[in-house]
């Protein structure tokens, strides 16, 4: 949530910061601004709304002769969208926009303006920006002054600081919320996400927690540290662009089939599954007594098909916790359970927190994210990345379909270190898992047309139900997010059998249900859910697998899906709800990758 973008050097800075805000637009676009230090002073432009308004007044009122600037893109947590709520926030001689949340602000509002200190705005980071101005005023040391506020401090932030008697220097703090600084030919950089500085340099390191840095033109250094140790990324500007498409989230759809075959390739060795790679030999699979994935949203309900896949191929009871309930509903657990934290951005709160009360309570923790050098990554006990590349779009799609797929593999791996299944059952597996899921993907992708056809049916609907029975219904949960997320469209997922149990009351005549039917043991009873509906007036969409008979006279409408195997299909459906969501957006008009009141990474509980 929210994003931050700095630069300190030679070259104008305020055109290289509104580009980085461009980019990190994604993580959020309700508020913008920029503070630059220009001719020993700090001069700041913000404003309500998105970059393109901040561009707007920047070229009505240049700001010229600076070679020092922060920015921020907002996403409000405190206070509502607006120009006393947005960043930069500056309290005496401090100015600084923050990522995260101070969860003790009230009571350091209230004692700051006991010293006499006004506040302006209803957010708890121009508290956090007093609390910083008055420990300077006393030390003038911006050091001392940083530590001193961050001790008093608790929740998340991440914190691009500017002093007004410090000219063209940068600050910066992060604490639960990430921050990256680059090293580029013509200066130094920081930003809140790596893709933001892909266009101007590829050398960085992330800030550890309650590391402070100090930018200084030609300098970089971390207090008590010195100069970082600099990585270099393989990612490239062409990535964090559209690419000739109208959207992120549809280039983002096409780059599936490539992204799973990125995630799985280096983790499989003579066509069967391993994950040393990652650390984890066949001793860690052995071991492993119990499972709970923890995660929240799209990645949550990718953690419920991998636990489908878990039981039914390695007979180890998996349980899947929503982040933000896990530790206050402490689960039952045995020895030996291995909690398993998914999260693509590396940073969602809830999935850190839950991942931290994990390890106080002594179990194994595998983290599986996309983002390298995050807090969950650097935190977990093991680590493996889903190499999704950058996904910009706030509605994940190749995100989600990367987590899916690692999980697959890493159920098939289990199952067959555990002896649940023989050689030539887990090379079959992984084949379907390696081949057919990107193949069969990739095929209902070039049948996007057809898809259009079924959005043009169902988009002036206020309601739309999907139902599934087994991993269906699991796949229908993600597929009701993805169409509510971008569309508007109060969306839900049923498993089929429960509709008559209540939901069924709410179909009328119209009412659009859409069916996933891809396990060949429950055609029969999806086809009997799809005609109690059909009887009361819905709309009926199925979506099936090509075995099942009499399909075209089940449902109004039919999407046959291309022949492959139990675990393309998962892929396959996934990608006939993803382009249902996209199409019915689109005909709505609906700002597709922004869409209202989300954010991309969620750093705040």
């Amino acid at each position: 949530m929210c994003g931050i973008i700095g630069y300190t050097g030679i070259n104008e800075a305020v055109k290289k910061v509104t580009q980085g805000l461009e980019i990190l637009e994604y993580r959020g676009y309700d508020s913008v601004g920029i503070c630059a230090s220009v001719g020993g002073k700090l001069e700041i432009v913000k404003t309500k709304g998105r970059v393109s308004e901040l561009n707007k007044l920047l070229a009505n009122e240049p700001i010229q002769n600076d070679l020092c600037a922060i920015g921020h893109t907002r996403w409000a947590t405190h206070g509502a969208p607006s120009y006393v709520n947005s960043h930069p926030h500056m309290v005496g001689k401090t100015c600084l926009v923050h990522n995260g949340i101070i969860e003790n602000y009230k009571e350091i509002k209230s004692r700051l303006e006991n010293e006499g200190v006004n506040f302006v705005s209803d957010t708890d980071t121009e508290v956090g920006c007093g609390l910083i101005n008055y420990y300077y005023e006393k030390t003038n040391e911006p050091y001392e002054a940083i530590l001193s506020a961050s001790d008093k401090m608790r929740g998340s932030y991440a914190f691009a600081i500017m002093f007004s008697d410090e000219e063209n220097t940068i600050y910066a703090i992060r604490q639960g919320s990430p921050l990256i600084i680059a090293k580029g030919q013509d200066g130094f950089y920081l930003a809140s996400d790596l893709t933001a500085l892909i266009p101007f340099t590829k050398e960085y390191y992330s800030l550890c927690e309650g590391e402070v840095v100090k930018l200084a033109g030609n300098k970089a250094e971390i207090y008590q540290k010195g100069e970082p140790q600099w990585k270099r990324t393989d990612m490239t500007y062409e990535m964090a662009k559209k690419g000739g498409y109208d959207h992120f989230m549809l280039k983002e759809m096409y780059e599936q089939p490539k992204a799973i075959e990125n995630s799985l390739s280096s983790r499989i060795k003579d066509g069967l599954p391993d994950f040393s790679v990652d650390g984890m030999d066949k001793s860690f699979f052995e071991e492993i007594k119990a499972i709970h994935i923890v995660a929240c949203g799209s990645a949550m309900h990718a953690g419920l098909v991998a636990s489908h896949l878990i039981e039914k191929l390695a007979f180890v009871p998996t349980r899947v916790y929503i982040a933000s309930e896990y530790r206050y509903t402490p689960p039952l657990t045995i020895d030996d359970t291995l909690v398993v934290v998914v999260s693509q951005s590396g940073e969602t709160a809830d999935s850190l927190a839950s991942l931290r009360y994990a390890k106080e309570k002594g179990f194994k923790t595998l983290g599986i994210v996309n983002a390298v050098e995050t807090t969950i990554a650097k935190e977990a006990d093991y680590r493996a990345y889903t190499y999704a590349g950058p996904e910009i779009a706030v509605a994940t799609t190749k995100g989600y379909a990367t987590q899916v797929s690692l999980m697959s593999l890493f159920a098939i791996c289990l199952a067959y270190n555990k002896g649940k299944i023989d050689t030539n059952t887990a090379k079959d597996l992984t084949t379907c898992l390696f081949s057919h899921a990107p193949k069969a993907l990739g095929e209902v992708l070039e049948r996007r047309d057809e898809v259009k056809e079924i959005a043009k049916l169902i988009y002036e609907r206020d309601d739309i139900f999907y139902i599934g029975r087994g991993i269906d219904y699991q796949m229908s949960q993600e597929a009701s997010l993805k169409l509510k997320e971008i569309s508007y469209i109060h969306s839900q997922a049923y498993a089929a059998g429960e509709l008559k149990h209540g939901t069924i009351s709410l179909i009328e005549c119209g009412t659009p249900v859409i069916a996933i039917a891809t396990e060949e043991k429950l055609f029969d009873k999806i086809d009997s859910n799809v005609k109690e509906v059909r009887a009361r007036g819905a709309y009926t969409i199925l979506i099936c697998d090509g075995e099942m008979e009499n399909a075209q006279e089940c449902a109004d409408k039919v999407f046959i899906l291309p022949k492959s195997s139990y675990i393309g299909n998962i892929f396959s459906s996934l990608a006939v709800a993803q382009l249902i969501a996209y199409e019915v957006a689109r005909l709505r008009g609906c700002d597709i990758d922004k869409p209202k009141n989300l954010a991309k990474s969620v750093t705040v509980e």
